[in-house]
């Protein structure tokens, strides 16, 4: 019980149980529900089993809104939220311990004051949310696998690991990686932010007058670019879209910022780039 309200990771014997429960066909329709994951090498499936069964055992799992959660549901968004620790320690994601999913996006009350000093309240649709200290929030509906690199349940949990060393700055805890500084990481991140930066503002200096640049008629121009264009918000979220396209689509990302791609080939210890290349010559 104490390990439960501190947020602690289940102990070994309870992971153990859960992933027994896992049976390989389900375990089948998870990896092959999603090409990113169909990628992985047998040693590294096995892998993300385990950390996917210590993922169900250590949090509890709630639909919202009606929303009932199947084991197939709650494995595959186990699966995926895996993925970023597969070879990081799971101890990353302690000190919280609910995932909450509605069917579909879901507002969150926002707050914003502007330069008069007036105070806006507000409603933001959102499709995922990480709380300091608190829940994963996620809509099953964009969880499901699309043609884009778009992954909320990789977003939000990169947000957890970029709050694992404090505050939500793009900067995760390093501690584990001795080869890696922050100074080198603050580097290498602002850098690569100023230079997706620069190319967005250069295609939407591109898009015609007369198309809306939040309309669907944009997204030709916005494809060109390595990342969603979310990215240039803030460190944090340059961050959490990097992750996203890192490990599902990660060939764009690897060739316009090399560098920032190479950062986080270290930081994950995966290189999902060669992993897909591998799988298309299977």
């Amino acid at each position: 019980m104490l390990r439960w309200l501190k947020g602690r990771g289940a102990a070994a014997s309870a992971v153990a149980q859960m992933q027994a429960r896992i049976t390989p066909e389900l375990w089948r329709d998870v990896l092959q529900a999603y090409p990113f994951l169909a990628t992985l090498g047998a040693d590294e499936a096995e892998q993300l089993q385990a950390r996917a069964a210590w993922l169900l055992a250590s949090k509890t799992m709630n639909g919202a809104r009606g929303q009932v959660l199947s084991d197939f549901m709650r494995l595959s968004i186990a699966a995926q939220a895996a993925l970023p620790i597969l070879n990081l320690s799971p101890t990353l994601y302690e000190g919280w311990e609910e995932i909450i999913v509605y069917p579909e996006g879901f507002s969150i009350p926002r707050t914003h004051q502007d330069d008069a000093g007036v105070v806006h309240e507000y409603d933001e649709e959102a499709a995922g949310e990480a709380w300091e200290g608190g829940p994963v929030i996620l809509s099953w509906a964009d969880t499901l696998p699309g043609d884009t690199a778009f992954n909320v349940i990789i977003h939000e949990f990169a947000h957890k690991l970029d709050l694992s060393s404090g505050d939500a700055d793009g900067i995760p805890d390093l501690s584990a990686h001795p080869g890696l500084s922050p100074r080198t990481w603050h580097r290498i991140l602002n850098s690569s932010l100023d230079q997706f930066t620069a190319a967005l503002d250069t295609i939407e200096a591109a898009i015609p007058g007369d198309i809306d640049p939040e309309s669907d008629a944009a997204a030709p121009w916005y494809s060109q670019l390595p990342l969603d264009p979310y990215a240039a918000t803030d460190e944090a979220e340059f961050f959490a879209v990097s992750s996203e396209h890192f490990f599902v689509e990660p060939e764009p990302l690897a060739q316009a910022l090399p560098d920032w791609y190479e950062l986080l080939r270290t930081y994950y210890r995966q290189d999902p780039l060669a992993r897909a290349m591998r799988g298309t010559h299977r």
